[in-house]
């Protein structure tokens, strides 16, 4: 990572559209479960930025293609190389849900 890539932001709407693409993609919205329930791309997963370190009991394969977001990109940046960290190959962070302009859903999920 160069100096200059500090200044580039993810295009969210290409990072949705690549992971709709990717049949191995899952889209994981890294905030937390109040601001998930709150406003979500339809198809994500919660998994918060503040328990990241849990993600291997969520996603044991470490070559699993996870597509992250937050609200601004800050904290999906934060949980793509903690990831990195836990030996997550693919983990992407494609930016915030502010700049994304595609649909949204809110209420709470279950599973």
């Amino acid at each position: 990572m160069g100096l200059f890539d500090l200044f580039i932001r993810s295009d969210i709407n290409a990072g949705v559209k690549k992971c709709q693409d990717d049949p191995t993609g899952v889209l994981v919205d890294v905030r937390e479960p109040d601001e998930y329930a709150h406003r979500r791309i339809p198809g994500s997963v919660n998994l918060p930025l503040s328990v990241i370190d849990t993600a291997p009991s969520v996603y044991p394969d470490r070559d699993a293609h996870l597509y992250l977001y937050c609200y601004s990109g800050a904290r999906s940046g934060q949980a793509a190389a903690a990831l990195r960290k836990l030996g997550y190959t693919h983990a992407s962070d494609i930016g915030g849900i502010k700049g994304y302009t595609g649909a949204t859903e809110r209420g709470l999920k279950t599973n």
